[in-house]
């Protein structure tokens, strides 16, 4: 207990009134006793030393223990870190904020002029406890002869808890407040003895004793941060931690209980804790097979990494290289401290099925980690296996975590908030991890790679994002999806992961020499803490290859360079061009449809021919409108039941059923009867990590890496019936059309999506009659070919045209990586720093939300998200699009909310100046989950007016034009 007889023989006794009164949580928000300041620090350094003992990573605790300065240090100091972050709390900024509390603290003795404090706040609203903190520790520590180099690193830690650090500017009072703010004359000797207090409760003797040894990097300086917000947020609870309003009962012991019955209902715990290497038959009791040559070469090239590091995984579609990562990351973890894996997939419907091979894969490590794997992206809730596993959930986890603070948030820049609270979300994995920007945190996360995207913006709150980071293997599956201006991201993301010794796994099958180059730069620049770092990456000799690249301490980099032969022989694909006219820029809308009308129809002709003794066929187009068009044309030959479509434009919930459905038949498992035949019309969500097997593909042309990932959606497995004439993989090219003694011209989609250089050189690849492409051997040449520097490559009639476009992709490319600049977590030229102040500023801020953050990730024109509801004839009632009625006013009865969020569907960019006018239903305005969603009402035809034009909706087409 702190002892209050002891204390007045320390501190004259208004000093001791003084932390008897100090409040740091509100009755209102503390279970309706007052939480005195002392309390809350001593609680939250108590959950801290529960994250030690059952969260963190080995990797981390062994980094902590060196920043002590040695093993058996770093409990304590991490305690010490978590539970200081509210000292500013011991200042007039915060104490005159609830009445209550303000008038014991004058009572006290205590008191400020509250003319001046009015008058700072109003010059600096951002001026509050936070800063505060921060002001005050760097002061106090610096009397207790802490060294600058130290003092620097840990002051941001303080002033940055609320989620954006300041820079020591910032962080003076403002000057209109003259003291009144920070306190002055009594205001001093108080916080100082708050601090002494509590430090002598955390174990330390005195202030100078806790001096760290070491500066730890800045990378790890951001995940401390993120697992003090954590921390914080835990003792925050008030079901746990209710008020303690008698100084005389505070104790680092009473936290410790308290601390302890949160943790238990919480259910939090880590990943895997203390992991054997794993032997050679490993492989075989996750997977169940033995491993493939290219497999067993990416585990031993994790067995041989002399630090941890970058591997890049270059192997063809159908190679096994999820299962390689994932035995590749279960050996990083064990040999260099990690305690889960985050999994970053391209899309959210590639994240779903690599949910439950995740899933699997932990279960067959220990059988109870499967509970603890996040699917995390945003829209989870449409998964079945997730939602299935929520079922029975208690409250939404976010209600219990207001108590964080309440007081000058009106944005709610703490992340309490939810913008998803009415579903339920139980411990599938521990509830907590399931509330708002704490989803990496969970030790085994599944999700878009957007999620690790959004560690690398300039955002409120990334510390958690790197916290949850940290400590875990990083798994990215399909980097080449990653543009040029996701990329930039994508390189500050590597950046921060080689600074903070994350284990790195990056997978491709169409890989670029300049992309591998990039990567492994980026994650070594990091590892070295340098603005850049030119290295000589070895390239690989073969193909599948894997490129393995760490730091030792001190040292140059290191590289393992490896390559094998495929499990699978290469096949001979058959690549024909199928032309069609292209209309011009001026074509008239009755002649672009007539000429799309004809393309249509050839594709129809050449599918009857093709298909005659039955068999799949996968066509793949460039926009939704020509996926479509194609749709309508086929089923007019072949029916309903031979056809099927797939695209962005159905809602979330008929989207999901879709995809299962073209998962189910055209899957490996799926028998398919002799003389059957279906067509599957899709857009590039068929492209990559989408498990089909078509005996066929027509696709429309894109540059050569997307082109190879559709071919790789052939044949993809042994012992599938396929009729005779498609017994060799065979693909159809569409969307251009070859002209005499000139470049080809292409259709305006595909050259709005993908520009002219990458196409005119990916048509320049195409093979001439006669000839095949052996895939996957001819998979890396093409690609550098493609994407190399060659003029030579186009036939000397393109090649005026191909320098123009060359041109054109280069200013492009500039200009979109500039434009992403400006979002990056760290400016160019401070990449050396070696302390978090000023880390939010002197840039664009990204939004917290989930729809900001995506906008600043992944370039493009903006669109709109919408819920498609029905109105009455008449306007009697709204309905949802299954006919069941909500109310005049649009209220949703908690059976039917399900059906209106499955509702959801993206419009075309031309629509988002007109659906930005949009907003959710009067019954919408007060509910968790739909009061920021825009609805768009459809008539009883399913239409409706958006500006000028007209859009129509149904469940076979999904949203068009009309």
């Amino acid at each position: 207990m702190v002892d209050v007889r002891e204390l007045s023989g320390r501190y004259e006794p208004s000093v001791v009134r003084a932390l008897e009164a100090l409040w740091g949580k509100s009755r209102e928000r503390a279970g309706g006793s007052t939480n005195l300041l002392m309390a809350h620090l001593l609680d939250t350094a108590a959950v801290a030393e529960l994250l030690w003992d059952g969260f963190l990573a080995r990797s981390t605790r062994s980094a902590l223990d060196e920043v002590a300065g040695g093993p058996g240090q770093g409990r304590r100091l991490f305690a010490w870190l978590c539970g200081v972050h509210d000292c500013g709390k011991a200042t007039p900024a915060h104490q005159r904020l609830w009445p209550e509390g303000a008038e014991a603290v004058r009572r006290s003795g205590l008191t400020w002029l509250e003319t001046a404090a009015v008058a700072g706040a109003k010059q600096q609203k951002r001026w509050r406890h936070d800063w505060a903190g921060g002001l005050m520790a760097r002061e106090l520590l610096a009397e207790a002869d802490w060294s600058a180099q130290q003092l620097d690193w840990v002051w941001p830690l303080v002033a940055g808890h609320h989620g954006a650090f300041p820079s020591l500017r910032d962080v003076q009072e403002p000057r209109p407040a003259k003291g009144q703010l920070r306190g002055r004359g009594a205001w001093r000797r108080v916080q100082q003895a708050l601090l002494d207090v509590f430090t002598r409760e955390i174990g330390f003797g005195t202030l100078d004793e806790v001096e760290p040894a070491v500066v730890p990097s800045r990378a790890f300086q951001l995940q401390l941060s993120g697992l003090v917000v954590m921390a914080d947020w835990i003792a925050s609870d008030e079901r746990f931690f209710v008020g303690m309003d008698d100084l005389r009962l505070v104790s680092l012991d009473a936290s410790r209980e308290r601390a302890a019955s949160a943790w238990k209902a919480l259910g939090l715990q880590g990943g895997w804790g203390a992991l054997d290497v794993p032997g050679p038959e490993a492989f075989r009791d996750r997977f169940g097979y033995v491993p493939r040559p290219s497999q067993a070469m990416v585990v031993e090239a994790a067995r041989r990494m002399g630090g941890p590091g970058l591997v890049v995984v270059e192997a063809p579609m159908g190679e096994g290289k999820t299962e390689a990562a994932q035995a590749a990351a279960e050996v990083l973890a064990a040999r260099f401290g990690a305690d889960g894996v985050f999994v970053g997939m391209p899309t959210q419907a590639t994240a779903d099925p690599m949910f439950t091979r995740t899933r699997r894969w932990v279960e067959a490590i220990e059988g109870e980690l499967a509970s603890r794997v996040v699917l995390l992206h945003g829209k989870r809730s449409f998964n079945r296996e997730w939602r299935t596993l929520l079922e029975g959930s208690a409250a939404y986890a976010d209600e219990a975590f207001c108590g964080v603070d309440e007081f000058g948030l009106g944005d709610d820049p703490y992340g309490v908030e939810s913008e998803v609270h009415g579903m339920p979300e139980r411990q599938a994995p521990a509830e907590w991890f399931l509330g708002p920007k704490r989803g990496l945190l969970a030790p085994f996360v599944v999700g878009t790679v957007d999620q690790l995207l959004y560690a690398a913006t300039r955002t409120r709150h990334v510390m958690l994002r790197m916290a949850g980071l940290a400590g875990k293997v990083v798994i990215l599956d399909e980097v080449h999806a990653c543009d040029v201006y996701m990329s930039q991201f994508l390189r500050e993301a590597l950046r921060w992961l080689g600074q903070a010794g994350v284990p790195t796994l990056v997978l491709s099958a169409t890989l670029a020499p300049v992309q591998r180059q990039g990567l492994v730069e980026a994650y070594l620049a990091g590892a070295a803490s340098r603005e850049e770092l030119r290295v000589e990456v070895p390239a690989p000799s073969g193909y599948p290859s894997v490129t393995a690249a760490w730091l030792p301490a001190s040292e140059e980099p290191k590289f393992h360079v490896d390559a094998t032969d495929s499990w699978r022989e290469d096949l001979g694909v058959v690549v024909r061009a199928v032309p069609e006219v292209v209309p011009g820029a001026r074509s008239s809308r009755e002649e672009r449809e007539r000429l799309q009308g004809e393309a249509d129809a050839r594709v129809g002709d050449l599918l009857a021919s093709e298909l005659v003794d039955g068999g799949t066929a996968l066509v793949i187009r460039n926009s939704v409108a020509r996926a479509q068009s194609l749709y309508e044309e086929l089923c007019g030959r072949f029916g309903d039941d031979e056809v099927r479509l797939l695209h962005a434009r159905f809602t979330v919930a008929r989207r999901a059923d879709l995809t299962e459905e073209s998962l189910r038949l055209l899957g490996p498992q799926t028998p398919r009867p002799r003389g059957g035949r279906l067509i599957l019309v899709a857009t590039q969500l068929a492209e990559q990590s989408f498990d089909v097997d078509a005996d066929m593909l027509v696709t429309d042309l894109a540059p050569v890496d997307l082109l190879l990932q559709r071919v790789g959606r052939l044949h993809r497995h042994e012992g599938t019936w396929r009729p005779d004439r498609l017994r060799a993989p065979r693909v159809f090219v569409t969307g251009f059309e070859p002209r005499e003694n000139r470049e080809p011209a292409f259709a305006f989609a595909s050259e709005m999506i993908y520009g002219r250089h990458l196409l005119l050189r990916t048509a320049a690849v195409l093979p001439c009659v006669g000839e095949v492409w052996s895939v996957p051997g001819d998979v890396p040449g093409l690609v550098e070919k493609v994407y190399g520097a060659g003029a030579s490559l186009l036939p000397e009639a393109w090649q005026e045209a191909g320098e123009v476009a060359c041109r054109e992709q280069e200013d492009r490319d500039r200009a979109r990586a500039e434009e992403a600049r400006q979002f990056l977590l760290t400016p160019h030229g401070e990449h050396e720093r070696r302390t978090l102040a000023g880390l939010h500023y002197g840039g664009s801020t990204a939004g917290s939300d989930e729809g900001s953050l995506q906008a600043a990730v992944r370039d493009g024109d903006e669109s709109v998200e919408v819920v498609l509801v029905v109105r009455d004839e008449g306007g009697a009632v709204f309905r949802t699009l299954a006919g069941r009625a909500l109310s005049v006013n649009g209220d949703v009865a908690p059976d039917v909310l399900d059906e209106v969020l499955g509702s959801a569907v993206r419009l075309p960019p031309k629509f988002t100046q007109s659906a930005s006018e949009l907003g959710p239903l009067p019954g919408w305005h007060g509910h968790p989950w739909l009061r920021r969603s825009r609805a768009l009402v459809l008539d009883t035809s399913r239409r409706a007016h958006l500006g000028d034009l007209t859009v129509s909706y149904d469940d076979e087409f999904g949203l068009r034009q009309v």
